[in-house]
C-alpha cells in the first residue's frame, strides 16, 4: 500500500491543526506520550513534531509533507514546494506576526535605533536578515523562553512570535516594527511533488484542508417562501455564485438556500423575515469548495 508520511506541527498550533484535519473529514488521535499519531486513513503516517524543524524534515525528504508556518520556512532556509496556504493560528483564523519589541519606556523607536544593541529571539535567523536589510549591526542571541521577560534587563529589544499583542502589552512591551507576517502552511518535499500518487493524496488533503477553513466563517441559510417574493429575498440574500431555489411540493412555494458568511446572518434575518421568509434555519458547515 502507498503511504504518505505527513508531519503534524506539535505544540500551539497542534489542537487548531487537528480540529481543522477532523473538519477535512480526517480523525486524529495521539496519545500524551506518543509522536506518532493515529490517523483513520490508513496512506497517511503522522509524525508529530515541533513546527519549528518540519520544514527541515520534509526538505530532506524524511517527512513527505507537513503543515508547519512559513515563519519557520523562512527561518531554516528550506527548500521545499508550497502546497497551499492555510490561515489559521493557535488563537483565531489570522495570520501571526513576529515583531521587534522594546519596554515601554524605551528610547529605541525605530529598528535603526538598535545599532550596538542586544536582542533575543527564537528567531535568530529572521532577525540577522531583517537587521541586515535595514544595514543595522546588533547581537542576537538565541532565546530558549520567556522571552518577553529579558527586556530591559538583559537585553535591549526583542523579536517574538504575536497573534494579538496580549502577552506583550502584559510585560509592559511595546511593538516597534513588524519583522514578518507568517501563515500556516502545507508543504511537500520537491522529490516526492514530482510521484503521481503522492502528489494527488497532498493535493486532496490541501483541498479539504482549505475547503474546511473557508467554512469556518460561514453557514449555510435555508426558508421556504412565496415564489412571487423569490425576487425581494435574493436580492437581500448573498451567496457565493446565486441563491438555490426549488419549488415546493406546495403550489406557489419554493424552498431557498445559500452559504452566507455568518458575521452578515444576524443582519439579514429580520429583513428576510419581514419580506415573507419562513422556516429559516442556519445550518453549519464543515467543508465549502469552490
Amino acid at each position: 500500500m502507498n503511504k504518505l508520511v505527513l508531519g503534524l506541527p506539535k505544540g500551539s498550533l497542534q489542537e487548531a491543526t487537528f480540529a481543522m484535519l477532523r473538519k477535512a473529514g480526517f480523525q486524529v488521535q495521539v496519545g500524551s506520550r506518543s509522536y506518532k499519531p493515529d490517523v483513520d486513513d490508513p496512506t497517511i503516517e503522522a509524525r508529530l513534531i515541533r513546527a519549528q524543524e518540519i520544514s527541515h524534515y520534509v526538505e530532506l525528504g524524511v517527512l513527505d509533507a507537513g503543515i508547519t508556518g512559513y515563519d519557520w520556512i523562512v527561518e531554516n532556509g528550506s527548500r521545499v514546494h508550497e502546497v497551499a496556504e492555510l490561515i489559521y493560528a493557535k488563537q483565531g483564523l489570522r495570520p501571526v506576526r513576529w515583531v521587534l519589541a522594546v519596554p515601554e519606556d524605551s528610547p529605541i523607536r525605530s529598528v535603526k535605533d538598535l545599532q550596538g544593541k542586544r536582542v533575543a529571539t527564537e528567531a535568530v535567523g529572521l532577525t540577522r536578515r531583517f537587521l541586515k536589510q535595514h544595514g543595522v549591526r546588533a547581537t542576537v542571541e538565541f532565546s530558549w523562553g520567556a522571552t518577553e521577560a529579558k527586556a530591559p534587563e538583559l537585553v535591549d529589544a526583542i523579536v517574538e512570535l504575536t497573534e494579538t499583542g496580549s502577552s506583550l502589552r502584559a510585560n509592559k512591551l511595546r511593538i516597534v516594527e513588524t519583522v514578518l507576517e507568517s501563515t500556516t502552511r502545507l508543504i511537500a518535499n520537491r522529490s516526492v511533488w514530482k510521484q503521481a500518487w503522492k502528489r494527488a493524496k497532498i493535493e486532496q488533503l490541501g483541498l479539504l484542508l482549505q475547503g474546511a477553513l473557508r467554512a469556518e466563517s460561514k453557514v449555510l441559510l435555508k426558508m421556504n417562501a412565496r415564489a412571487a417574493d423569490v425576487a425581494t429575498l435574493t436580492k437581500i440574500l448573498p451567496s457565493l455564485h446565486a441563491p438555490t431555489v426549488n419549488p415546493l411540493h406546495t403550489r406557489d412555494w419554493v424552498a431557498i438556500e445559500s452559504v452566507v458568511d455568518e458575521a452578515v446572518v444576524r443582519e439579514i434575518i429580520p429583513p428576510l423575515k419581514k419580506a415573507g421568509a419562513e422556516g429559516i434555519i442556519e445550518l453549519p458547515l464543515n467543508k465549502v469548495i469552490p
